[in-house]
């Protein structure tokens, strides 16, 4: 008799969430580089209540060729150049990120990662074109599905913009701190775990049934 699957790979049907945010140097994933990477994997306790689990960070040296918008620096605060930012080059960046990811979801028992980012469709696009750029194989991410906690939070709380969507769910929020892409990580993964959280115990989802043995076949 085959075991049964963990509850993160029965709620969200093999997927592992997470979070994910990144600063940049402008707005068009071919032509801007990433300055700034920050990511939240997920966990779920058995009874399926959602939370934050091991976080990453990397400060990204910007990829040779690429234009930094200055309006972009003057936003985010960053400054490529800072002696102490002890940047990585793109390629090492993800290569490690996507390694300790596939060891969680290996622990979780799912296929796949799935993005979860306050307006995703942004930092799923940039990151596609640095994976392409760095010429790495096999990416965990599901290439087009995303969670919005944007839109999330629009349908929850009646706010689309993060620092408003966590004050209106009761999330501490820093201004001072936004825009590091850490810190904007952390509060998106509890802005997204409260509202699956809520959401569940509104009995808005069924009890999460088995995959089938061997997993999902999706292929993306």
């Amino acid at each position: 008799m085959s075991k049964p699957h963990p509850p993160m790979a029965r709620r969200f049907r093999g997927y592992l969430p997470v979070v994910v945010d990144l600063e940049t140097g402008g707005f068009d994933a071919l032509k801007n580089p990433v300055l700034e990477i920050g990511a939240v994997a997920l966990l779920m306790s058995e009874d399926g209540q959602l939370k934050p689990g091991e976080a990453f960070h990397y400060h990204v040296e910007p990829y040779p060729g690429l234009y930094i918008e200055p309006a972009a620096l003057e936003f985010t605060g960053i400054d490529p150049n800072h002696p102490f930012r002890f940047a990585v080059s793109e390629r090492d960046a993800l290569s490690e990120l996507f390694g300790n990811l596939r060891r969680l979801m290996k622990e979780a028992g799912c296929q796949r990662c799935v993005l979860v980012g306050h307006n995703a469709w942004f930092d799923l696009s940039f990151l596609r074109a640095a994976v392409e750029r760095s010429e790495i194989k096999r990416a965990p991410f599901h290439s087009f599905t995303s969670f919005d906690t944007a839109t999330l939070g629009g349908l929850a709380f009646g706010q689309t913009v993060l620092a408003k969507a966590c004050q209106a769910a009761g999330i501490a929020f820093d201004n001072r701190e936004a825009h590091s892409a850490l810190y904007d990580a952390e509060r998106t993964a509890e802005l997204f775990c409260q509202i699956v959280n809520r959401w569940n115990a509104l009995g808005g989802w069924p009890p999460p049934l088995p995959l089938p043995d061997g997993g999902d076949n999706d292929p993306e």
